[in-house]
């Protein structure tokens, strides 16, 4: 099995009310899930947002947690709620409801990969998918909610930044006002899972730094955004999803010769973004 379940930088002193979280960058794929695939080391891992834990890792030492998974997108998505169950992969479970996740075969237990690529070849049992959730999804998402539970209690507010990446043939066809391609895209489910203010924040900094940014287009987030955006609880969530090809090569999955440049820039965006949480900064924004 995954070594852990997730990963907890903490800073030595929390100074913001941003809490950072990578849910797909594990790649801690064992020997024998990876026997039992009928894809290659390369193919099972083209879902996972590689080395997106690496663009954030700055954060602790600004003053913000970065929880970061421990185990792979392909063994278990923690940005899919716990029902959120195959029928065509699980045995035993049976079709409710019509939700287009599942039925594409990104469910919690994901059946396939990027471009509908099947991971198994038969079905899981469905033992296998509780211990799944129980070893990982649970402890994974108590350990968020824990840190969101913590910012509110220290800063009266918590603000979750989810952190992705996104193929760049996600975005190959989408354009924001200026007729430019977006780099960065911001989901807030349409304004309803954070304080306007807050996400206007999130986009002036990467529009400082030079990024094109869209809001919801094409990607406006998924279970995380949606469970743990709570404005009126003083909970608020954005998800951020970065176009691959700024900072590695995605067919060969490995870092490009701008990553190092890509990181340093975006560090002063993630500077920016912690300092939204911070005391002083909201009582000057009040």
């Amino acid at each position: 099995m995954p070594t852990r379940a997730y990963i907890l930088d903490r800073p030595k002193t929390r100074s913001s009310s941003v809490v950072f979280a990578s849910p797909h960058s594990g790649n801690d794929y064992p020997d024998w899930f990876l026997r039992r695939s009928i894809l290659n080391a390369r193919k099972i891992r083209s879902s996972e947002d590689a080395f997106v834990d690496r663009l954030f890792d700055i954060a602790p030492t600004l003053g913000a947690p970065l929880l970061r998974s421990g185990a792979p997108r392909a063994f278990v998505d923690y940005n899919r709620s716990a029902d959120e169950l195959d029928p065509a992969l699980i045995a035993g479970i049976r079709w409710v409801g019509n939700n287009p996740r599942v039925v594409s075969g990104l469910g919690v237990i994901p059946r396939v990969v990027a471009n509908g690529q099947a991971i198994y070849r038969g079905k899981l049992s469905r033992q296998e998918v509780e211990a799944r959730l129980k070893n990982y999804w649970h402890p994974y998402h108590n350990t968020l909610q824990t840190l969101l539970d913590e910012a509110r209690q220290d800063f009266g507010e918590a603000i979750l930044i989810d952190c992705h990446s996104m193929p760049h043939e996600a975005i190959e066809n989408v354009r924001v006002h200026n007729g430019k391609r977006p780099e960065i895209v911001l989901g807030d489910r349409f304004g309803a899972s954070a304080r306007s203010e807050i996400v206007d924040g999130i986009e002036d900094a990467f529009v400082k730094a030079g990024f094109v940014v869209s809001r919801n287009t094409p990607f406006a987030g998924a279970y995380v955004t949606q469970h743990y955006g709570r404005p009126a609880r003083g909970q608020h969530t954005v998800q951020i999803e970065i176009d691959r090809s700024l900072y590695m090569d995605e067919r060969r999955i490995q870092p490009n010769p701008r990553f190092e440049a890509f990181r340093a820039a975006l560090q002063g965006v993630i500077s920016d973004i912690v300092a939204i949480g911070q005391p002083e900064q909201r009582v000057a924004a009040e």
